[in-house]
């Protein structure tokens, strides 16, 4: 299995034309800090002791990470390898938490192409295998996100729109 792992100062958008089962990224690195873990705890409620500073509530004998947290990660870092024309993300299976984020852990996502099905005339269904791995390269998140991928004509249907003539608006 070759990772694609290059540099690029543009980033192409990808469509469900150019997407192949098999085909697969290596995202960016991001590292979970203590600050992420509280910022989500505030902004989902979570407040958890296994989640706080002292870790004495952890059985791992430190503080982790909330698992929707690494999901989260997951989902930001995988937006940009690839860099996809989504249209939206419609569902998430199969998902496994098999072992705990510590606070520091370095993590970058694995994406593989696992479906690719027509949706409609102007669009596809796309099942991507997702991991969540550390910086030992454990997988410690994986499971698969099912998005709607825009094909090249809908973009191309879209721009004749915006440059034919301005549609008015309905009366009020």
């Amino acid at each position: 299995m070759e990772i694609s792992t290059k540099e690029s100062t543009q980033v192409q958008r990808l469509f469900l034309e150019d997407l192949q089962v098999g085909d697969n990224w290596l995202s960016d690195e991001r590292e979970i800090t203590a600050e992420d873990v509280a910022d989500f705890a505030l902004l989902t409620g979570d407040h958890d002791p296994l989640h706080e500073d002292g870790g004495m509530a952890s059985p791992f004998g430190e503080p982790v990470a909330h698992g929707l947290l690494g999901l989260s990660v997951l989902a930001g870092l995988s937006s940009s390898r690839p860099a996809v024309a989504t249209l939206a993300l419609v569902g998430i299976s199969d998902w496994q938490f098999e072992s705990p984020v510590f606070f520091g852990d370095v993590v970058c996502v694995r994406t593989e192409v696992h479906e690719v099905q027509p949706h409609g005339r102007r669009a596809g269904r796309v099942t991507w295998n997702r991991e969540l791995i550390n910086q030992h390269g454990r997988v410690v998140q994986r499971g698969s996100f099912v998005t709607l991928v825009s094909a090249r004509s809908r973009i191309r249907r879209d721009a004749k729109h915006e440059t034919g003539s301005p549609r008015s608006l309905p009366a009020r």
